[in-house]
């Protein structure tokens, strides 16, 4: 069946929002301006930068009231289907707190380590959210998915050894850095599947629409890490933090650098439209065509950021980089049941219909055959006659 023009519309906005998403956190990380010191350094506010992306995620609960309004003022006789609205907000606390805290570390390794690599080591979620659903949700995993997650495991291996052994020694990373990067990644998303896991236990019972839900979790995120960001002023940091006074966040000295430089406005700016739109393309997508179609989507994602990433020169080319990242397509492909197990399944189905027909033709040409070969005999034979 093919796409419709809406169908593409979205899929094309769920993969360039993305992108623009995790290359914008980049782009301003990789940025120096001039700080509430007076003096040039580079912009490392990876907490600022994890509230912008729940101001875009809050966004969604905006856009959803403004869209129930609508409906009501033009439709005052229609019944607007809103799902289940009789539930407290504050069971979206903890997952946003999970959320806060996986973001947070993410930022903070994005900023260490290499873009591609910040998306591609985000697969190991699946990992760990497999482990998790097994233990508190009681799921099982099947063989093919246990094939999947040990195929993301090399994947995850090959992307981090690419980093160490062949990551850029002139670039604004060194070796520590990116090891240390890669692994606050990694654990970031033992919190993430985490937040999953209570999403699926205690949320999706409630029958809540999905932007209402992301926004209601952005909401909190703001709010926690809001303050939080102002009681981290007063924690030292020591060597951890880049920041002149070397405190583990610094929103003043953020948004003096904001003002002066417009690239790291526009990126700012960039990261929160772009993880707003890349939100309600994701839903819709699941809505639309499927929730398989957006996890092949999100691997497409994974492919432009590294692509791009090469083309502006933030790395260079590393072949075991490439190959680390085809089987971790591979082992998502396998657990999530898409691409790989339905082909081998299409070609095994044509070919037992191919062997199907040809045994059928060839008992109709040994019948045929029969036939004709009783027919002769009956008109060779006098005695027929």
């Amino acid at each position: 069946m093919a796409w419709t023009y809406k169908q593409i519309i979205l899929a094309v906005m769920m993969v360039v929002t993305g992108s623009l998403n995790t290359l914008s956190t980049k782009w301003a990380d990789k940025q120096d301006a001039v700080g509430r010191d007076g003096k040039k350094h580079s912009f490392d506010h990876p907490f600022l930068q994890a509230v912008g992306m729940f101001l875009g995620e809050f966004s969604c609960l905006i856009a959803f009231q403004i869209i129930k309004l609508y409906h009501r003022v033009r439709h005052p006789d229609r019944e607007q289907n809103l799902g289940n609205q009789s539930f407290n907000p504050l069971i979206f606390l903890p997952a946003a707190l999970c959320d806060m805290c996986g973001t947070s570390l993410m930022y903070i390794g994005l900023n260490l380590t290499y873009a591609s690599s910040f998306q591609m080591l985000r697969g190991a979620v699946i990992i760990f959210t497999a482990l998790l659903s097994v233990a508190f949700l009681g799921s099982t995993v099947r063989k093919v998915m246990w094939a999947g997650i040990f195929t993301i495991l090399l994947g995850l291996a090959l992307v981090g050894l690419s980093d160490i052994l062949f990551g850029d020694k002139s670039a604004q990373t060194d070796t520590n850095g990116i090891i240390a990067g890669d692994l606050l990644i990694i654990m970031a998303q033992i919190i993430v599947a985490v937040q999953m896991v209570y999403e699926e236990k205690f949320i999706t019972r409630y029958s809540i629409p999905a932007m209402q839900a992301v926004g209601w979790e952005g909401f909190f995120g703001v709010l926690v890490l809001g303050l939080l960001n102002i009681a981290f002023f007063y924690i030292d940091a020591g060597a951890f933090s880049k920041l002149p006074n070397q405190k583990l966040e610094d929103p003043i000295d953020a948004f003096i650098q904001i003002g002066n430089s417009s690239i790291i406005l526009l990126a700012t700016v960039g990261n929160i439209v772009s993880i707003a739109f890349f939100n309600f393309a994701g839903i819709s997508v699941t809505k639309e065509i499927s929730a398989t179609t957006r996890m092949v989507l999100d691997s497409v994602r994974t492919l432009f950021i590294w692509l791009i990433t090469l083309f502006v020169g933030w790395q260079h080319f590393q072949g075991l980089q490439l190959v680390g990242f085809f089987i971790l397509l591979t082992g998502m492909c396998l657990y999530n049941n898409i691409i790989i197990v339905p082909a081998i399944k299409y070609c095994l189905e044509r070919r037992r219909a191919v062997r199907v027909m040809t045994d059928i033709g060839g008992e109709n040409d040994r019948l045929i055959n029969d036939t004709s070969t009783q027919g002769a005999n009956n008109f060779s034979d006098p005695a027929s006659t």
